[in-house]
Formats: structure tokens, C-alpha cells, sequence
């Protein structure tokens, strides 16, 4: 799988690498949170260091689990109960102490995917809501028979809040998911896109802003 490794140890960093690769995976390694909030779209799973030089690891867990459910190992040498237990409760997947053995470090990794495999569903090629259409697959949106012309971008703000229809969007995830980086994109550029979704389908109510946290689409 892909390994995305924040730790800013060179030594500990370098190990981990070859190790992995051995193994068969496809590690990269940042030394930065905030490398590691840029470039979890690459990977499979995340290595998470909590003793980095620009940011808490808790602090990158906490904003990683805002916008994705990607799986989250802690690895650290932080090993009292306190650091344990918020780790956990911040969403992290697993929580291991260094130095930890190869073979356990391994038998995790796969353990916490396959879970997270196991919580994914395919996600639907047509979403219906009322008489509104959205084809995810020709990336076409139907309102009353009615072709809909929209942009690239207001197509993938709709898709990412049909696939998740009834349910409360984060802006952070939108952002994430639509511009590729929630840690950077401007919140901005969202409002204006939902504006003008809002314009081009004609339907009242049918996208909801949930006051300080994001949308919904549908009751």
C-alpha cells in the first residue's frame, strides 16, 4: 500500500523506509505536519510521528479527521496512557510505541486497513433527489429533464455532497476533497460555488447550509 511516514527523525525516518519498502509497500516520507496535511491524498494509509518540529501530531491527526477517514497508525515514542487514550479518541486507528518490532508494526497496518476497507461502500453512479438527476459516472445533472450546465468545480462540490445525500458536509472536507487540500484552499471559492449552484438548479431548499460547520444536500 502507500505510506505516507511523518516523522522527523532522519534515522528512525530512514529505517522505516527501506523497511517498508521491503516489505513491499510504497512509503514516502515528510518531516512536517504540515506536509502531511497537503499529501495524505497519495497515500493508503498514514505513519503518524507525534513529536514534530512544526505542529503536535495530535494537532495533524485532529485535522486530518476533519476532512478524511484515511487510516491513521500513531507511531511514537510517547507511550503514557494520557497521550494513548487522546490519540484514540482524536481517531486514531492504532496507536503504537517505538521502538515497536517490524512484524507487529506490519500486522497492524494490514489489521487497520482492512477495517477501513471494510467500512467503505462503493458509492452510487446516479443520485435522484426529487426531480434533480446527478449522474456521477457522465458527470451530468438533470432538474426536471432539464440539462443543467455546470463547471467542473460546481459539478464536484454537488457530487461530493450527492454521494453523502441527507448528510452533513464539513467545509473542511468539501474544500479537501474538491481543491485537493483543505489546509490551504480558500473558503471563499466554496461559498461562491454554492451560490451558484444554487442559482443554476432552481430549488429551494434542497441545498441547506448548516450554520459554522457546512451543507447538506436533501432532507
Amino acid at each position: 500500500m502507500r505510506v505516507l511516514l511523518v516523522e522527523d527523525d532522519e534515522g528512525v525516518g530512514k529505517a522505516l523506509v527501506e523497511a517498508l519498502a521491503t516489505a513491499g509497500h510504497s512509503p514516502t516520507r515528510v518531516e512536517r505536519g504540515a506536509d502531511a496535511l497537503t499529501g495524505h491524498h497519495r497515500a493508503d494509509l498514514v505513519l503518524l510521528d507525534l513529536g514534530l518540529p512544526d505542529m503536535h501530531g495530535l494537532d495533524v491527526l485532529r485535522k486530518l479527521r476533519r476532512v478524511t477517514d484515511l487510516p491513521v497508525l500513531v507511531l511514537t515514542a510517547h507511550g503514557d496512557e494520557r497521550s494513548v487514550v487522546r490519540g484514540l479518541r482524536l481517531g486514531a486507528d492504532d496507536y503504537l510505541v517505538k521502538p515497536v518490532r517490524l512484524a507487529e508494526l506490519l500486522a497492524r497496518m494490514e489489521a487497520v486497513s482492512r477495517r477501513a476497507a471494510a467500512r467503505t461502500t462503493p458509492p452510487p453512479t446516479v443520485v435522484e433527489l426529487g426531480d434533480v438527476r446527478v449522474d456521477l459516472h457522465a458527470r451530468q445533472v438533470f432538474a426536471g429533464g432539464e440539462l443543467i450546465p455546470l463547471t467542473s468545480k460546481e459539478f464536484d462540490v454537488l457530487a461530493a455532497l450527492a454521494v453523502r445525500h441527507g448528510a452533513a458536509v464539513s467545509r473542511q472536507q468539501l474544500m479537501d476533497e474538491v481543491w485537493g487540500d483543505a489546509y490551504l484552499a480558500i473558503s471563499r471559492s466554496l461559498d461562491v460555488h454554492v451560490a451558484q449552484l444554487r442559482a443554476k438548479l432552481r430549488r429551494p431548499g434542497l441545498l441547506i447550509t448548516i450554520r459554522n460547520f457546512g451543507y447538506r444536500l436533501g432532507g
